[in-house]
C-alpha cells in the first residue's frame, strides 16, 4: 500500500535533478504533487509525468527567497488541492564560483538566500495551514557538504550546514504543532549542479570535457564505500519515508543519502 495515499506535498525546485527525482518517489507512493520553481518549463515537463504515473500535479511559479510568492505559493497549493500535508525544501543553488578565495560575495549571497533562507521563508510560510490541519511534515534537503568544511566550496558548505542547524531549530520549535522537520543529506549525484561544479573545477565547460566526469568519478572511488553514485530517486525515497506517517516519531535529524561517504 502507498505510504502518502492521497496526501499532497509541495516540493521546490522539483522540475529537475534532485528535485524531479522527488517528485516522482512521492507520486509513486500515492501524494499529489505541487511543483513550486522558477523554471516552468521543466516543472510543466515532470508534471507531465506525474500525471502518467496517475496523480494530480499543478504548477506554481515560485522564487523561495520572495515572502510574498511563498505565502502565495501556500494558498494556491491547498485551494487547488484541498490541503496540503508535506513540505519539501529541495531549491538549491551552488553560485558561480568554486575555489577559495575565487569565491564571490555574489555567490556567497546565494547559497545564503536560496538554500538556507529559503527553507525559512517557506517554512514560516507553511506553519498556519499546517497548524490549522492538526501537523503536516517539512523536509530540507540539506547535504553532506553541510556535515564538514571542505576546499573550493565554503560557501556551499556554510549554507548546508546552516540548513542542518535550521532543521533542528525548527523541529524544536514546532514539534508542540505536530509538524516533524527533518533533513535529507545527499552525496554524490551527477545533476546539472555537479556538471557546473566539474566545469569550473576543470576549467572548462565544453560539454564534451564535462561529460568526462573525471572529477566525480575520482571522488568517487575514493571516498565512497558502496562505490556507486547516488540517484535522485535514491534521495526521493528518504523523503517519502520522512514525509509519511512511517516517520511520525522522527524530527530533528539529518539522514546522509551518500552510500557511506559521511558516517556519523
Amino acid at each position: 500500500m502507498p505510504t502518502l495515499d492521497n496526501q499532497v506535498a509541495l516540493v521546490t525546485g522539483g522540475g529537475r535533478g534532485i528535485g524531479r527525482g522527488i517528485v516522482l518517489e512521492l507520486a509513486q507512493e500515492g501524494a499529489d504533487i505541487a511543483i513550486g520553481d522558477i523554471d516552468l518549463a521543466n516543472a510543466e515537463q515532470t508534471a507531465g509525468d506525474v500525471r502518467d504515473l496517475g496523480r494530480s500535479c499543478s504548477v506554481v511559479e515560485l522564487d523561495v527567497t520572495n515572502e510574498d510568492q511563498a505565502a502565495a505559493a501556500i494558498a494556491k497549493v491547498v485551494a487547488e488541492h484541498g490541503r496540503l500535508d508535506a513540505l519539501v525544501n529541495n531549491a538549491g543553488v551552488v553560485g558561480k564560483n568554486v575555489g577559495g578565495v575565487s569565491i564571490e560575495l555574489t555567490d556567497w549571497d546565494a547559497c545564503y538566500e536560496v538554500n538556507l533562507k529559503g527553507i525559512w521563508i517557506m517554512s514560516r510560510a507553511v506553519v498556519d495551514q499546517f497548524r490549522t490541519a492538526g501537523g503536516g511534515k517539512i523536509v530540507n534537503i540539506a547535504s553532506i557538504a553541510g556535515r564538514r568544511g571542505g576546499a573550493g566550496l565554503a560557501h556551499y558548505n556554510a549554507s548546508k550546514a546552516g540548513a542542518i542547524s535550521v532543521t533542528q531549530s525548527l523541529a524544536s520549535d514546532l514539534g508542540a504543532l505536530n509538524i516533524n522537520v527533518n533533513a535529507v543529506c545527499p552525496g554524490l549525484l551527477w545533476t546539472d549542479m555537479w556538471r557546473q561544479l566539474e566545469a569550473m573545477i576543470g576549467g572548462d565547460p565544453a560539454d564534451e570535457v564535462v561529460d568526462r566526469r573525471k572529477f566525480f568519478e575520482s571522488f568517487l572511488e575514493s571516498n565512497c564505500p558502496l562505490q556507486r553514485e547516488q540517484t535522485p530517486e535514491d534521495i526521493g525515497m528518504a523523503v517519502a519515508f520522512l514525509a509519511s506517517d512511517r516517520a511520525r516519531n522522527i524530527t530533528g535529524q539529518a539522514l546522509n543519502v551518500d552510500g557511506g561517504i559521511q558516517m556519523n
